[in-house]
């Protein structure tokens, strides 16, 4: 029988939940990640800045969540390549995974390279493909005129920015999306999008050009997984709707479907966010989509790993939730 072709877009935490999920159907799916490269913050960053290379931490993760698990040897491989360095001069904050891939781009040559050798030795069915094969970064207009460049400035904004809206988002420079990301979107039976913070994970691969015409032309049906909380600097205030809206502006076209998390979140975890200025995305029903409610919340919080300096999400989806629904739909 042949395969189903799923392609998720997007980056982070959120595309790993996807294809952890999807990756126990990989005998009838075949499963692709076409993955940002607009990261500018963290391990990615630091690496970013010293070597001039691609961004690798997202794609990482997507080889991670790819990865073989199956006897004991594959699964210390998979914690190698999450390992995160919390001490040592220089050392501090950087994950083993993002130094292995940033070692082997100056070996062979290209980042490309490097992700095609990092999936041999981790054993990963599907196919991992970076949106890009340029150095790019996110541009975003605010409705105060402001204009702020680099993913992470974006995603992780001064105070000033906490109660401004993204007016329009683009890249700089004029990039072009990779040959790899257009053929896989292409032959796509299901498209992915998220889940994962709105400008900085999702729309930060649709802006790229040649991202949105490829899903426009491709048969598949789209599917956007709508983020459980709203995002400070970002999502402030904006509900479902709002998230299909931008979605729907920048795509060009409505997704076909949308998931969205009906039960209640943990309200020790919601106090936390709280604090922050974010909270539960406000289930209000879109009129661009069909959205299909459900039980996706992962049943324990996560704890930020020592030496990770970046802000976490600490609700999130359900991987085996998630892709039960999304199986559902092919």
């Amino acid at each position: 029988m042949k395969k189903k072709r799923v392609v998720a877009i997007g980056g982070g935490t959120g595309t790993h939940t996807v294809l952890q999920g999807l990756k126990q159907y990989q005998e009838t799916l075949h499963l692709t990640a076409v993955i940002t490269m607009a990261d500018s913050g963290g391990s990615t960053g630091r690496l970013r800045d010293e070597f001039g290379q691609l961004p690798v931490g997202d794609a990482r993760m997507a080889l991670v969540a790819l990865a073989r698990e199956v006897d004991d040897h594959e699964e210390l491989l998979r914690q190698l390549f999450l390992y995160r360095f919390d001490r040592g001069d220089g050392l501090s904050g950087h994950n083993f995974g993002n130094l292995f891939l940033v070692a082997l781009t100056d070996i062979l040559g290209s980042e490309e390279a490097a992700i095609r050798t990092a999936a041999k030795v981790l054993r990963v069915t599907g196919d991992v493909f970076p949106v890009t094969t340029q150095l790019v970064d996110l541009v975003a207009t605010y409705d105060d005129g402001v204009v702020v460049t680099g993913e992470h400035d974006i995603d992780e904004p001064p105070r000033d920015r906490h109660t401004r809206t993204i007016t329009d988002l683009t890249v700089t420079p004029g990039v072009r999306v990779s040959a790899a990301a257009v053929n896989a979107i292409s032959e796509a039976d299901l498209i992915v999008l998220g889940p994962g913070d709105l400008y900085t994970s999702v729309l930060a691969n649709i802006v790229v050009p040649g991202v949105a015409t490829a899903v426009k032309n491709s048969s598949a049906k789209v599917v956007y997984v709508c983020n459980l909380m709203t995002k400070v600097g970002q999502t402030t205030n904006y509900g479902l709707s709002r998230h299909v809206a931008e979605i729907t502006r920048y795509l060009g076209r409505a997704p076909d479907v949308v998931l969205a998390n009906d039960t209640p979140l943990p309200q020790d975890l919601l106090a936390r966010y709280a604090k922050a200025g974010e909270f539960p995305v406000q289930q209000d029903q879109s009129d661009q989509a069909e959205v299909i409610t459900g039980d996706l919340l992962a049943s324990e919080a996560v704890h930020q790993k020592s030496g990770d300096t970046l802000k976490r999400s600490l609700i999130r989806h359900d991987a085996n939730k998630l892709a039960t629904q999304l199986v559902a739909l092919l």
